[in-house]
């Protein structure tokens, strides 16, 4: 029997509840792109749909907030609960490739991340999108969800959107790219002996 068959299932489950939100999810490393997601934050929504979808990762979550104020604080602990979940469902990270940098064109934007799941926290982030607003939602708050899934993830996340003109497709162009970095970077190469890092631990 191969080592990738006696290894545990890379999944992890997190349940936040706050004066300002109630989150519960759960997420699957080795997933085949099934995606439950259900919040009043719509576009996220979606866009959490194409993350999951392209990084052929399972999740589901089931977000509530206090919307009525806006949708930052709902979209911040989005990114805390699933950047909890990818850490702990990665576990010490044996055999991974541990880094990936992905481009993805939607229709005219072009999006590129690169990612090094290396216990560091960082987000370099260079977006400028045309439009403050994609329906409802504030595309300030993608910087916001980014830099708390980094952060709790602790992994370096770079993403840049060379060029586009329309934003819907320029996030939307991100969120695809994030999801196949990181489906690329948790690949389990048997070439690599133990964690892939010199210092033995990551």
């Amino acid at each position: 029997m191969s080592d990738t068959a006696n290894r545990p299932t890379r999944t992890a489950a997190i349940e936040r509840k706050t004066n300002e939100t109630n989150i519960k999810l759960a997420f699957n490393v080795d997933g085949t792109g099934i995606s439950e997601i259900q919040s009043d934050v719509h576009f996220m929504n979606h866009m959490l749909d194409l993350f999951t979808k392209h990084g052929l990762f399972d999740l589901r979550m089931e977000a509530d907030g206090d919307i009525e104020i806006d949708d930052h604080h709902t979209t911040e602990d989005m990114g805390i609960c699933l950047g909890q979940a990818f850490r702990e469902a990665l576990g010490d990270k044996r055999g991974i490739k541990r880094y990936a940098n992905v481009f993805v064109p939607m229709d005219e934007a072009l999006a590129q991340v690169a990612v090094d799941i290396s216990n560091r926290p960082h987000l370099e982030y260079r977006a400028e999108f045309p439009s403050a607003q994609v329906g409802s939602f504030t595309t300030e708050l993608v910087h916001e969800f980014l830099w708390k899934f980094a952060l709790e993830a602790r992994i370096t996340l770079h993403v840049i959107v060379h060029y586009g003109s329309n934003t819907h497709h320029m996030v939307e162009a991100i969120f695809k790219a994030l999801g196949r970095a990181l489906d690329e970077a948790t690949t389990i190469d048997p070439r690599v002996q133990g964690v892939p890092s010199t210092k033995g631990v990551l």
